[in-house]
């Protein structure tokens, strides 16, 4: 089993990844929130690696942090999810928010999640409540407040088919470094920051 990976970023998408070690490039699937903490291409990048082996498939999930990884080994165990709805979970919800509403039984806020139906939902507080470690300050986690035009960049970047989570994060860091107020400028940002 290929349990870690090390080696240059070749090729980054949102939901892929290639990265070169000893001549050989590995495609990784990964999610949005490893997507967007990626390094730039040409970078060296580590990543905590699961391994699907199946009769028909041989695939590599990569994640930057060792509790993203975590968490997606106790969702593969859960009826019904296998690694690629996993991905799709870990990349439509924070961690640490998925963990909380898991132990508290937000069904509501689990099938907003892509591909994951109220039975779905259901067993994955059944089956993971109680596995899952209290993480320390993840009730006072609050979502950024934005402003009517940084809504507005949003609501376009979701369009385009970004994940509203890493949309989010995107825009966060442009409103912390400051600079220009406007939807166009800082949806080219946001494109940009994306691309990188």
């Amino acid at each position: 089993m290929i349990a870690h990976l090390r080696g240059k970023l070749l090729v980054k998408h949102p939901n892929r990844i290639i990265v070169e070690t000893a001549g050989i490039g590995y495609e990784v699937n990964i999610s949005v929130p490893t997507f967007s903490e990626l390094p730039a291409v040409g970078s060296e990048v580590a990543l905590h690696t699961y391994t699907q082996v199946r009769e028909d498939v041989l695939a590599l999930y990569g994640f930057l942090q060792l509790s993203e990884k975590q968490l997606f080994e106790k969702l593969i165990v859960v009826s019904g999810i296998g690694p690629r709805l996993a991905i799709t979970i870990l990349s439509g919800m924070a961690a640490q928010e998925l963990a909380a509403a898991i132990r508290g039984n937000d069904l509501a806020r689990l099938t907003r999640i892509p591909g994951v139906g109220k039975k779905t939902a259901e067993r994955m507080v059944l089956e993971l409540r109680d596995k899952l470690p209290e993480a320390a300050g993840v009730e006072a986690q609050v979502a950024p407040a934005f402003d009517a035009i940084e809504e507005d960049v949003l609501s376009a970047l979701e369009n385009l088919g970004y994940q509203r989570a890493a949309a989010e994060k995107v825009v966060a860091g442009l409103v912390s470094k400051g600079g220009s107020r406007s939807f166009d400028a800082m949806f080219r940002d946001a494109l940009a920051a994306f691309s990188r």
